[in-house]
C-alpha cells in the first residue's frame, strides 16, 4: 500500500500543471448613477421618513382592513405557497450535497449455508458449509482533497439563499398586488358612490324641471335635456357597479379565498392610509431588494460551478471498505480469530478526453458572465422602476391638489348656476354645463387620488419594502 502513495502523489501533480487557476467571487459595481437625478422636489418629498427595506409592510399600511387582507393574502395566495415548496425542495438539495461530504456506513449481517450431496464427495459423505458474517461497510467515498465536493456544496447553498430571497421578492410582489388591488376596488367604490350621488342630484333636478314644466314656466327643451343627464348618471352607476364585480374577482384570486365583505374597502379613505416612505437615499440601497439578492447568490453559485469543473482537472479518490466478524461457527463469529477486514481505495484521473474538461470549465466561465449580466440587469431594472415612480410622486400631489381646488371652484359654479336658473336669470344649459364639468371634475380627483396611492405602493415594493 505504501508503494501507491507516490503514484498518487505523481497524478496529482501531473493535474495540477494542466488544472486552471482557482477564481476567487468579487461584487460586481452597480453599473447605475450613486444616486437617483429626480430634477425636483422628490427626492427631498420624504425628509425624516423612514427608508422602504426598513420599513414593515404591516407598519406602511395603516389602515387595518387592509392589513387583514393582506395577512389572508400571506396565508392563501397560491403562488406563495409553490415559491415557499420551492424553497423546501432547494433546501433538501442542499442537505444532499452536504451529506456527501461524509462516508456512508452501512452494516450488515449474513448467513450462508451449503450442502454438498454425498454422490458429489470422495469419501460419499454428505457436508454442510456455513459461514457467518457481520461488519460494517463505507461504500465508494470521495476523498475530496480538490474541493469539488465542496464546491457542490456551495452551489447548492447559494441556489438555496437564492431561492429563499426569490420566495421574498413573491411575497413583496403579492403585497404590493394585493394592496393595489384593494386601492383599485375602493377607487371604483369612491367612483360608484360620485355617479350615485350624481344621479339622486340629476333626478331631483329632473322633477323640479318637469313640475315647472307643467306650469308651463319651463319647455320640454328644458325637459329633455334634465332627462339626458339622469340617463348619462345612470349608464356611469351600471358601469362602475358591473366593475366592482371584477375587482373583487380579482382580489379573491390574489388572496386565494373569499375577502368577507366587512374587509372590502367602502372608498379610498384618507390620504394618510399609506406611510411616506424616504427617497433622498443613495441607489445602493437597491442592493437590499430580494430580487437583486436572488440574482448575486445565482452568480455567486455560478462561480461555485467553475470550481466544480476546475475540479475535473485532478484525480478522484474514492475509499472503500469494510470491517467485521466471519466465522464458519455462530458460537465463534465475534472472537478475534474471526476478525476480518477489507480496504480498496480507487484513483481515476482522465487522460484523454477529447477537451471535454476543459470545455465543461469554459462553459462554467461562460455562466458565470451570464449570471453577471443577470445580475446589472436586474440593478439597472431596479433603479429604472425607482427613478420612474419618484418622478411622479411629487407630481401626482400637486395634481391632486390642483385638481380638489378645481372641484371646490366647480362645485361653486354649479351652486351658483342652478341658483341662477331657479331665478330665471339662466337657461338650464349653463346648468348642464356646470353639472358635466362637476361630474367630470369629481371622477377625475378620485382617478388622481388612486394614481397617487398606487404609486406609494409601487415605490414602496421598488425600493425594498414589503418584507
Amino acid at each position: 500500500m505504501q508503494k501507491s502513495f507516490p503514484a498518487i502523489a505523481c497524478l496529482v501533480l501531473l493535474a495540477g500543471c494542466a488544472a486552471p487557476r482557482r477564481q476567487t467571487y468579487s461584487q460586481p459595481p452597480p453599473p447605475t448613477p450613486p444616486a437617483w437625478t429626480s430634477g425636483g422636489t422628490e427626492a427631498q418629498a420624504a425628509t425624516g421618513a423612514t427608508a422602504a427595506a426598513d420599513l414593515k409592510w404591516q407598519e406602511f399600511f395603516t389602515d387595518g382592513k387592509l392589513r387583514q387582507v393582506i395577512e389572508l393574502a400571506l396565508a392563501n395566495n397560491r403562488d406563495l405557497r409553490l415559491a415557499a415548496l420551492n424553497v423546501e425542495k432547494v433546501q433538501a438539495q442542499y442537505r444532499l450535497r452536504r451529506a456527501a461530504q461524509y462516508p456512508a456506513v452501512s452494516a450488515g449481517a449474513s448467513v450462508d449455508a451449503y450442502r454438498m450431496p454425498a454422490d458429489m464427495t470422495k469419501d460419499d459423505r454428505a457436508y454442510i458449509s456455513e459461514s457467518n458474517r457481520i461488519g460494517l461497510q463505507v461504500s465508494s467515498w470521495e476523498l475530496d482533497l480538490f474541493g469539488r465536493i465542496r464546491s457542490l456544496k456551495a452551489q447548492a447553498l447559494e441556489q438555496y439563499m437564492a431561492t429563499e430571497q426569490g420566495r421574498m421578492a413573491s411575497q413583496i410582489s403579492l403585497v404590493a398586488s394585493v394592496a393595489s388591488s384593494y386601492l383599485s376596488l375602493a377607487g371604483d367604490r369612491e367612483s360608484l358612490r360620485v355617479a350615485q350621488a350624481t344621479l339622486n342630484a340629476q333626478k331631483l333636478t329632473y322633477d323640479m324641471v318637469r313640475r315647472t314644466r307643467d306650469l308651463g314656466i319651463k319647455s320640454d327643451l328644458d325637459l329633455s335635456q334634465a332627462l339626458s343627464q339622469v340617463q348619462s348618471a345612470e349608464v356611469d352607476v351600471v358601469r362602475y357597479s358591473g366593475q366592482l364585480t371584477l375587482d373583487e374577482n380579482a382580489l379573491n384570486l390574489l388572496v386565494g379565498a373569499s375577502v368577507p365583505a366587512e374587509l372590502l374597502p367602502a372608498s379610498l379613505g384618507a390620504d394618510e392610509a399609506l406611510r411616506d416612505v424616504a427617497a433622498g437615499v443613495p441607489s445602493s440601497v437597491l442592493l437590499r431588494r430580494p430580487d437583486i439578492l436572488q440574482a448575486e447568490h445565482q452568480l455567486k453559485a455560478a462561480y461555485a460551478n467553475i470550481d466544480v469543473a476546475r475540479a475535473a482537472f485532478f484525480p478522484r479518490i474514492y475509499l472503500t471498505g469494510s470491517g467485521g466478524f466471519l466465522s464458519g461457527a455462530l458460537q465463534q463469529l465475534f472472537s478475534f480469530r474471526a476478525l476480518t477486514w477489507e480496504f480498496a481505495p480507487q484513483v481515476t484521473l482522465p487522460i484523454f478526453d477529447a477537451g471535454t474538461r476543459k470545455t465543461n470549465y469554459q462553459i462554467a466561465q461562460v455562466d458565470r458572465d451570464t449570471a453577471v449580466a443577470d445580475y446589472e440587469k436586474a440593478i439597472q431594472t431596479a433603479f429604472r422602476e425607482v427613478s420612474d415612480s419618484l418622478s411622479q410622486r411629487t407630481r401626482l400631489l400637486e395634481r391632486q391638489n390642483a385638481q380638489q381646488a378645481l372641484v371646490d371652484t366647480l362645485d361653486q359654479t354649479y351652486r351658483l348656476t342652478e341658483a341662477r336658473y331657479k331665478a330665471g336669470i339662466d337657461n338650464y344649459l349653463s346648468v348642464l354645463v356646470a353639472q358635466r364639468s362637476l361630474y367630470s371634475g369629481q371622477q377625475s380627483l378620485v382617478s388622481l387620488r388612486l394614481l397617487r396611492l398606487t404609486n406609494l405602493v409601487t415605490l414602496y415594493k421598488v425600493m425594498g419594502g414589503g418584507a
